[in-house]
């Protein structure tokens, strides 16, 4: 597994509540993963740079076809901001058909914690088995 370490965004000197956003993103086949790396950078780059970033680091598992991102926003309107706008928006939807499930979880900081990829890991992981119970009972 490869991880990019944490790399601040424009708002990297905020102070108050965060907005933190981890996801997990498999993809369903091997074959696959150049393209997702071919266009993830252009994501990349973007999140960089887009105002309301506080910072974020990638983790990349391509053998086993498996993506994940951990994101610190100013504000929940900074990152929806980040989620409409290009490359993101259209890079998603060209990368849908590849996907073979998505996980997202955010929740609220102190800024002055950095996110750690121990608490993304546990969040997800809370996260999914709470969407395998909500389908097993649905």
């Amino acid at each position: 597994m490869h991880t990019l370490p944490w790399s601040s965004g424009p708002a990297a000197r905020y102070q108050g509540e965060v907005v933190v956003l981890a996801s997990r993103l498999r993809l369903k086949s091997l074959v696959r993963v150049p393209r997702f790396f071919m266009l993830s950078g252009g994501v990349y780059r973007q999140a960089r740079s887009s105002e309301g970033a506080v910072g974020l680091s990638l983790r990349a598992d391509p053998w086993h076809k498996t993506f994940w991102t951990l994101s610190a926003w100013e504000s929940g309107k900074a990152m929806q901001a980040y989620i409409k706008a290009e490359p993101h928006f259209s890079t998603m939807s060209r990368l849908k058909p590849a996907m073979r499930d998505s996980l997202f979880v955010s929740w609220r900081q102190d800024a002055a914690v950095a996110p750690s990829w121990a608490e993304a890991d546990r969040r997800l992981a809370e996260q999914e088995r709470a969407q395998e119970r909500a389908a097993r009972q649905g």
